[in-house]
């Protein structure tokens, strides 16, 4: 059972570089409110974070172009790739693939996980962890009703067909890989490639699972990592549009799993 302490971790002491990715997709409202200001003050200065990869996944509001005119120059951390619209998953691999740091961590752009709580990842990092995932299986402040039960029937469905036992939070937007581990398991996906099709806004739920359970089919530990996490509203996130598509993306990895695809 996960439990939250106050324990002190001194921050100072910690010797990992991380790349840091985040995904971006018409994300113009939240630009506006100023979140890169808060990733390039937070990063500008602290040598554990190497880089800030913004990948865009074909936007088509003014998104690259405020990240182009604004940010670009004021934090030269920062850089930018344009992918043509083929969802989360596939820019967040994108970004991995094109990092520089010995680690990567991924992180939502309306930092719902605030910024502060990727040093949690990367102590764990700093202890020999090669994946480390933030879990709001406790603290789930602020959210509806029907996420929850989307979250606890993703659970049920999640156990069915492929296992993961002992995690309790899969889908939480903070997470964090060594990299050489993470390049591993993009090489052996099956589910989410440069060849998947989406329409519309697609948050690919089910990449994370993919992600996992190939982790761990590979022998590593996945630690959880208990986050402050806040709700932010989103229209991206579709109810049933959003399960039936992971249920899908479930379905066919127990394919692949039962054939021996994994392997």
């Amino acid at each position: 059972m996960l439990q939250y302490t106050s324990s002190f971790v001194n921050y100072s002491y910690m010797k990992t570089t991380v790349s840091l990715i985040i995904p971006c997709y018409n994300e113009e409202i939240n630009l506006r409110k100023g979140v890169l200001d808060k990733v390039g003050n937070f990063t500008k200065d602290d040598s554990k974070f190497q880089e800030v990869i913004i990948v865009d996944d074909g936007s088509d509001d003014s998104s690259v172009e405020i990240i182009k005119k604004t940010y670009l120059k004021k934090f030269p951390k920062m850089k930018l790739i344009e992918n043509q619209h083929q969802g989360k998953a596939i820019a967040v691999i994108t970004g991995i693939t094109h990092s520089r740091a010995e680690y990567v961590i991924f992180t939502d752009m309306d930092l719902a996980t605030p910024l502060e709580e990727t040093y949690k990842l990367i102590s764990k990092f700093d202890e020999g962890h090669t994946v480390a995932i933030g879990s709001r299986a406790s603290r789930r402040e602020g959210a509806p009703i029907t996420r929850r039960i989307q979250s606890k029937g993703l659970v049920l469905v999640r156990n069915m067909l492929i296992g993961l036992p002992g995690i309790k939070d899969t889908q939480c937007g903070c997470k964090g890989f060594k990299r050489e581990v993470a390049m591993n398991i993009i090489n052996k996906m099956i589910i989410f490639t440069k060849n998947r099709h989406v329409t519309g806004a697609s948050v690919s739920a089910a990449f994370d699972l993919e992600f996992l359970f190939i982790a761990r089919k590979l022998g590593h530990k996945i630690i959880e990592v208990p986050v402050e996490w806040h709700h932010a509203e989103t229209k991206r996130v579709s109810l049933w549009k959003d399960s039936l598509e992971t249920i899908s993306d479930l379905v066919q990895m127990r394919l692949h799993e039962f054939k021996g695809d994994y392997r």
